[in-house]
This record gives structure tokens, sequence and C-alpha cells, in this order.
């Protein structure tokens, strides 16, 4: 019986290399001193190009995994440093250009059949033959296949779940772009305030005074004094207060500045009163990016509209319509949204799927409000019920600006956090997070806390140590 066993089990000769050139879709492979390095090109359609990689790392130092590394803005790259630190940790390792060499959006001119690529296709068909690559090389497949991605990246590892539940065991999306268009409509909305004259533009020296005042107001809501927001909802903050009785100081704003900051804080709705993005949280008014000087507003969310929605390189950003052209993208791209609350596929077959965003994500050129991944979540559980803590949680982090940065504790290691959940099933009941200075030094670490629990001050020892802290729900 033993003997029967064995021939069961579906045994593969090791491929070296060079010999991956010789596979379906394999254009090169080489040994480097490191990892084998495969390039691919896909053509799951007529006018499909997508160019990817796999880095395999020596079989001896393979831990039998694979992780697949997202991109960033309409990507056009092979995110080769996340690919560096993977194989660095021995995973087998892939990534993508999505279809399309650069970061402008004009690939989507003309080419629907590469809109489709970037929106979800090219990931899936990369993981895919990543996959075949893997078993060709070390004679079996992964054990375990995971994603880790933030912006565009966290959009492309909620579209796996919601598409592809089987490509990915464990997911991890940071600060997802998720619903792409209506993002880079409020957007447009914003610097199109900022940009109706110089006067409206909102230098450093008046976003510090803003952030000094939204926090000497609300600093203290979470018992601690540290120049941080644990939950911004529970400010109640009007700039108002800061606008200038006469002429401009630096001490306050002007009536064009005010503008400016309540178009941040305000959300963008249809004509008939429906939410189609949320507003900016209190307290990211550091990281807002409005500076005097511009002329024009960010380059991907003009793309998504000239490039994407209207199909015209001509296209004047100064004529954009909030709900037309929001309509025309949908109509051409509405392959981008990541926004299918139905997840029970992935959570069926045992995926785990940790979301993390910032606090401090603000202002343009590529920032996401925070508030809009909460819905998504709550969307989530509204779709599945309320109890899905078993394989889906969500972190807040604060003072943390877009993937990354900011003046919280900015650095944690969400893949060690997935592995334990996915492999020894211990759901992580915080992250320790930390703030590094400039010198290398950990000068804070607190407790993420699993969306709605908050970190809550012991009331006893260093307020920057994080074991002096709990997680907590609002009122227990």
């Amino acid at each position: 019986m033993r003997l029967l066993l064995l021939l069961a089990v579906p045994l593969f000769a090791q491929t070296p290399c060079a010999d991956l050139a010789r596979h379906r879709d394999v254009t090169a492979a080489a040994q480097t001193a490191t990892h084998c390095r495969v390039s691919i090109t896909l053509r799951p359609s007529a006018d499909s190009g997508i160019k990817s990689e796999v880095w395999l790392p020596p079989a001896a130092g393979w831990n039998g995994k694979f992780l697949m590394e997202g991109g960033g803005g309409f990507v056009g790259s092979v995110n080769t440093g996340g690919m560096t630190n993977a194989v660095r940790e021995g995973y087998a390792s892939a990534s993508t250009d999505t279809g399309h060499t650069g970061g402008s959006g004009n690939f989507a001119l003309g080419h629907p059949e590469k809109i489709v690529d970037f929106a979800y296709r090219a990931v899936h068909e990369t993981a895919v033959r990543a996959k075949a690559l893997i078993a060709a090389y070390y004679g079996r497949g992964p054990r375990l296949s995971y994603w880790e991605g933030c912006s565009t990246g966290g959009r492309q590892g909620l579209m796996s779940a919601q598409r592809y539940p089987e490509d990915f065991d464990g997911i991890i999306a940071g600060a997802p772009a998720n619903n792409q268009i209506l993002l880079c409509a409020w957007r447009m909305r914003l610097l199109m305030t900022a940009l109706k004259s110089p006067q409206h533009a909102l230098p450093p020296e008046k976003l510090k005074l803003l952030n000094d005042a939204v926090l000497d107001k609300c600093d203290t809501n979470d018992g601690v004094k540290d120049r941080l927001l644990e939950d911004p909802r529970t400010c109640n903050f009007n700039p108002a207060g800061l606008r200038c009785s006469g002429v401009e100081s630096a001490t306050c704003l002007t009536a064009q500045q005010l503008e400016t900051v309540n178009a941040a804080y305000t959300d963008i709705r249809k004509s008939t009163g429906e939410l189609l993005y949320p507003r900016l949280p209190y307290g990211g008014e550091l990281g807002w990016r409005v500076p005097a000087g511009a002329t024009a507003p960010g380059g991907m969310d003009i793309d998504m509209f000239r490039y994407i929605a209207n199909q015209n390189p001509a296209w004047d950003w100064r004529t954009f319509d909030l709900e037309k052209d929001i309509e025309r993208a949908l109509l051409h791209g509405k392959d981008i949204h990541a926004v299918n609350p139905d997840l029970a596929k992935f959570k069926a077959r045992g995926g785990k799927l940790l979301i993390y965003h910032g606090w401090s994500d603000g202002g343009s050129g590529g920032a996401i409000s925070a508030f809009n991944t909460i819905s998504y979540y709550e969307s989530v559980l509204k779709q599945m019920g309320p109890n899905q803590d078993n394989w889906l949680r969500l972190f807040m982090v604060p003072g943390m600006a877009h993937c990354g940065g900011g003046t919280g504790a900015n650095q944690f290691n969400t893949l060690a956090a997935l592995e334990r959940w996915r492999e020894q099933n211990q759901p992580p009941q915080s992250i320790t997070a930390a703030r590094v200075n400039e010198r290398g030094r950990i000068e804070m670490t607190r407790p993420l806390c699993p969306y709605p629990q908050r970190a809550v001050y012991k009331g006893t020892g260093s307020t920057n140590d994080d074991a002096n802290f709990i997680c907590k729900a609002k009122g227990l």
C-alpha cells in the first residue's frame, strides 16, 4: 500500500535555469549571482503584450513558497525592488508591467484589451505562468502562494481575491485604490479647486498651520499627547476658525486657501446626493500635495479621463465634468474597479486577507482616503456577515502617509503576520509598528490593532513603548 501511495504522487524532474528558455511564453532565462531570472511575454488576447519576470532562488535556499509583488500608479514596469527583497528571504517571486511600458495611461487609447490586462488579467496570467515555471525549475510547485502590494498593488490584491480566489493563499492589500476612477475624480476636484488661482494654493507653512490647529484641538482625544490621532473620526475640527480677519499672515488662512482646505475635507457626491468618494480624514495635512506653482492636476488623474474616459489625447482637463467624465470612464474602464464585496470563494479555500491603511494618507498624486478602505471592509461584512475576522482583518495606522512615511509608527512586517495566520492559524491580534529616526534608531513603537479596535494607553509607562498599550474596541 505504501508503494502505491508513493506512485500516486506526481514526480517532476528539475529543469536547469537555461533550459527554462524553451518553455512557452519565456523570452529569456539566465542565472544571476542570486537567482534564476526568467522573462516572459504573455498574450492572452490578440492585443496583449504583458511583460513579466519570475525570479527563482537556488533550490537549497528556496523556502517552498511564492510571493508576487504588486505595482503602483499605472504600473508599466516590473517591481524589481520588491522581487529583490522576496528572493533575499527565500521566496520564488514574480511581478508584471501589466501589459504596457511606462507610467502613462496612454496605453489605453484605442486598446480595450490592454485596459483589461491592466485591470486584472496581467496579474492572473503571470501568477499562473509563474507557478508552472516554479514547478518546472524545482520539480514541485509552491506549497503556498502570497501577494503583497500597496496602492495599485493593494487594488490588484483585492481584485485577485474577488476574481481569482485560487491564485493566492494569502493577500496583503495596502491602501488599495480599489475604485480608482472615483479616486481620480476626487483628486481632480481637489486640484481644480487648488488651481483656481495662485491664491488657492496651500504652501508648506500653511499646511503646517492647519495640521497644528487640528492636533491642538484633537491630539488628546485618544488619551495620549503625541501629535497623532488614533482615530481622526473623533476629531471635531472647523477650519473656519483659521480664517484671516484682515490682511493675510502666517497665522491664518485666506478665503481662497480655506476653499481648498474645505475641498479636501469634503466628499464628492452625485447631484442625487449619492456618495462617490469620501473626504480626507483630519491629521494628515502635512502630506497634502496642493503646492504653490502647480499648473495641472496629477498625471494619473488627467490620464484616467484623457485616455480611458474620453479616449482623446487632446482632452483638456479644464473641461472636467464630475458626473459625465466618471460615466465615460466607467464605460471604458469599469473592469479596473475591485469593489465586489463577495469574497466567499476566497474564504472557502482558506485564504487570508490582511488590509492596512495609513490614517494620514492624503492629498493628490496617488494618495487615497482611509475612509474609502474602511467602506470596502464594511461592505464585505455587510455582504458576508459581521464575524469574518478568522480570515479578514483591517489595520489602520495612525500618522502614516501613503504606503509609508508620515509622522507615526510606519514600519511593520505584515508578511510575517500573514504567514503566521495562514500557516500556523495564529490570527494577528496586533502588529507592532515602529517609528525609526534618520539615524536608523527606533524612537517609538505602537501596536496596530484589528479594526474597529484601536490602541489604548494603559495609563503607566512610556507612551513610546507598545507594551504600554492594549487593543480595545470603542466603549470597552
